[in-house]
């Protein structure tokens, strides 16, 4: 296997899926950093519905 010159790998950051409604820290996801940040519609455990979850670092 050769070797690739001059290309750097971008290292994945562990980033936390938070409800918009209640602040709590749900899912973790592992993606690259950079780019937009997340807005997905997942499961909240404390008010037993889906809500909207944002992208963030702890």
């Amino acid at each position: 296997m050769a070797k690739k010159k001059g290309k750097s790998k971008r290292k994945l950051e562990v980033m936390y899926l938070v409800c918009e409604e209640t602040g709590d820290y749900n899912y973790t996801i592992r993606r690259k950093a950079g780019g937009e940040k997340l807005k997905v519609k997942k499961y909240s455990p404390r008010l037993r519905k889906h809500t909207i979850h944002n992208e963030k670092k702890k």
